[in-house]
């Protein structure tokens, strides 16, 4: 933290990045009362173009909740961005959650608790479930070249390769504890940490940006703490579950995998490993949508 940031109250507030979300807004607004005991919550959807109307009903229909229309589709990051700058100072720390979750009896209490626990944490970060109730490996080391490369290449076709058994074994390691990075899906952050490290970076339209932002906020000096205690489930496919927008998120993974790995690779000597990351990338891609 420097001399010069800003002061912030002791309120939490939700941002969600809206995009066409349906039902799924409901249970998640619905759920979120039962996740805390507090009752001035305010929740800010920030809309990247739904058309199907659920954003603008449920802050016409529910206390708390406000309508921030973007007016195009921006990206995760950048609306999550904007949605936390449209927020008043009270708010020292912000939930940035997908609107398709669903979350347990008490668990933002928890993640709030042990964010007092743990002052240096910018991050925190639950258990979260996929709707099988099978853990999601939400808790990840930053990954290397070499191991994320591996995993990268060799899922597809390897699904038991050590990379990705690895990668995976996060599943099992159910404690509170420190972690390279937060799955972005469900993150409650500390405003000062979020602001040390100018939020997300908006060149990721999506995927990856929870990566570099664990990354991040760690070389600012912050920690990244899983949470299980606190517990939450992932329906997924809220917006991104239709052919033509999968399609395209499949792109954008890809292209987000490249730009992480790329930032992190700068420089004419690093040209040809650039190169063979790109060529990599875009095999796996069509592999994948011949699979998929």
């Amino acid at each position: 933290m420097t001399d010069d940031a800003r002061s912030y109250g002791d309120g939490v507030a939700v941002v969600t990045v809206t995009y066409s979300p349906g039902a799924l807004l409901d249970t998640f607004l619905d759920s979120l009362q039962g996740a805390t005991a507090r009752t001035d919550v305010p929740v800010v959807l920030a809309d990247n173009g739904s058309v199907d109307g659920a954003p603008e009903r449920a802050a016409r229909e529910r206390d708390h909740v406000t309508f921030l229309p973007i007016g195009e589709n921006v990206g995760y990051g950048a609306a999550a961005n904007r949605g936390v700058a449209s927020l008043p100072d009270g708010y020292g720390w912000v939930v940035v959650a997908n609107p398709d979750l669903e979350w347990g009896a008490g668990s933002l209490d928890t993640l709030l608790d042990a964010g007092r626990r743990h002052p240096r944490a910018g991050s925190l970060g639950p258990l979260i479930r996929e709707p099988s109730g099978e853990v999601y490996p939400s808790a990840r080391e930053v990954p290397s070249l070499t191991a994320g490369a591996a995993h990268a290449v060799l899922a597809p076709v390897w699904p038991g390769n050590p990379w990705t058994a690895a990668y995976r074994r996060s599943r099992e390691d159910l404690t509170e504890r420190a972690a390279g990075w937060l799955s972005g899906s469900c993150l409650l952050l500390r405003r000062t940490a979020f602001d040390s490290v100018d939020g997300f970076d908006p060149r990721y339209f999506m995927y990856f940006e929870d990566v570099d932002m664990g990354m991040r906020l760690g070389l600012a000096g912050w920690r990244n703490v899983y949470v299980p205690g606190a517990d939450v489930v992932h329906v997924g496919g809220a917006s991104t579950g239709k052919p033509e927008v999968s399609a395209r998120m499949l792109a954008e993974h890809h292209r987000s995998a490249y730009r992480y790995l790329a930032d992190r690779h700068r420089g004419p000597v690093h040209a040809p490993l650039r190169a063979a990351l790109r060529a990599g990338l875009a095999v796996r891609s069509g592999l994948l949508r011949r699979t998929g």
